[in-house]
This record gives structure tokens, C-alpha cells and sequence, in this order.
């Protein structure tokens, strides 16, 4: 990937720069519903984001203003060629600093495969290195993940990661949903619960510190509209 990044002028610049730029860009499906939603207003978050940061208690995401965001990012990560190919990333300020925000966008779609489908009955050697690196920055054991949602593990790691990078101290991996139904909730809940969180809705919880990183996780649920697009 390169490392220089052009603006971008409409929310269609977002297409181009999926995996699958035919596919995946459907109205009522996430690539396209986060990307309209997002370039609404692409100087500032958008008002659902904006909302849960104020009515957060921590004062870190107090008065967040947004510096830079980069979608369809992608984290190289040890173990295999694939990248996590990140929604948005985001490097943001609030009152106690810089903070980088990996966005995760979802309709209906879940966090991919459980830990436990990703590795299979023979896990490559690539799998087992990747796991191992994504549980170690995460201060998880490997075998209390099987049940896990893959994508929650790998996303979360791209927050912090990029955060050691440009030596800032917090990191959030933020689930921006359009479900009226919360779907994938429960898998999201049960990863909080194993980094020692308790998940709702409409919330920034954490920190848990982790390898010099506070880490943060977040749900928002965005304004249904942006599915017509």
C-alpha cells in the first residue's frame, strides 16, 4: 500500500478503493451506507459519532475534532499476505490528546468467521504466527478466543498498532452500526467482556492498557437514511 493519500471529494472516491469495488458497493450495505454517511460532512464526525463521544464520562473524547481520516485502510499484519483492511482510520484529537480510531462499519453483516472457523481443523503456519501476534498485542491466551469473532481481534490491533506508529496514547476500535436490530452485538459484547468490559450500546468503554496503549471500544449506531443511498 502506498504510504501518500489523496482527499477525497465525494463518497463514490470510497469505491474504488474496496476489494471488491462491484460487490461490496450495494445501497443498504456497509461500504456504501458508512461512506455517504461519513462524507456528509467530511470535516467533522458524523452526528451520531460526534453525540456518543459527547456524552461520554471520559474526558478524553471530550471536544473530539477530526484531523485526518483515511478510508479502506489497510494494517499489515505478521502471519499470511492479507492485510486488515480497515473501514476508516482516523487520527483524532479530544482534551487529553491524539487519539487513532479504527471505524468498523455494519449493517447486517457479522464480525466474519469465529476464531475457532478462521483457523480450521489445520491451521497453516501463517494462521497460528497471526493468531499468536494478534492474542500477545491484545494480552489474550489463544485458546480463550476460539469463540471469538476473528474481526474484532485484528481490528482492534490495527487501532493500536497505528497508535504505537505515530507514538500516540489511545487507541479506539469503534463499531459504527446501521442495524435497528444491533445485529453482531452479542459476538461485540462477549469480545469486551474478554479484555475485562462491559458493553452497551451508545458507549466508549475501557481503557484497558495494553502494551503502553489505552485501548477503547466503542459502539454507535448511525442514522438509517444513509441505507437509501
Amino acid at each position: 500500500m502506498s504510504k501518500l493519500f489523496t482527499p477525497t471529494k465525494s463518497a463514490m472516491d470510497w469505491r474504488e478503493l474496496l476489494a471488491d469495488p462491484i460487490k461490496q458497493w450495494s445501497p443498504g450495505y456497509s461500504a456504501k451506507t458508512l461512506a455517504y454517511c461519513w462524507e456528509e460532512n467530511p470535516n467533522d464526525f458524523p452526528n451520531c459519532v460526534k453525540n456518543v463521544f459527547n456524552k461520554s464520562s471520559k474526558s478524553t473524547f471530550q471536544n473530539m475534532k477530526l484531523l485526518f481520516g483515511f478510508p479502506e485502510y489497510k494494517v499489515h499484519l505478521p502471519g499470511g499476505n492479507r492485510p486488515s483492511q480497515n473501514d476508516i482510520f482516523v487520527i483524532a484529537k479530544g482534551e487529553e490528546g491524539l487519539i487513532s480510531i479504527m471505524v468498523e462499519g455494519k449493517v447486517s453483516e457479522s464480525f466474519d468467521k469465529t476464531v475457532e472457523d478462521w483457523l480450521g481443523k489445520a491451521p497453516s503456519d501463517g494462521k497460528r504466527e497471526r493468531l499468536a501476534f494478534l492474542t500477545n498485542e491484545l494480552q489474550l491466551k489463544s485458546n480463550n478466543v476460539s469463540n471469538i469473532r476473528y474481526q474484532l481481534l485484528h481490528r482492534t490491533v490495527s487501532s493500536v498498532l497505528e497508535a504505537k506508529k505515530l507514538n500516540i496514547p489511545n487507541a479506539l476500535m469503534l463499531v459504527h452500526s446501521f442495524s435497528e436490530s444491533y445485529e453482531g452485538f452479542d459476538d461485540y459484547y462477549a469480545f469486551a467482556k474478554l479484555l475485562g468490559l462491559h458493553a452497551s450500546k451508545e458507549d466508549i468503554i475501557g481503557p484497558v492498557y495494553l502494551n503502553g496503549i489505552n485501548v477503547y471500544l466503542g459502539w454507535v449506531t448511525g442514522d438509517r437514511k444513509f441505507l437509501l443511498k
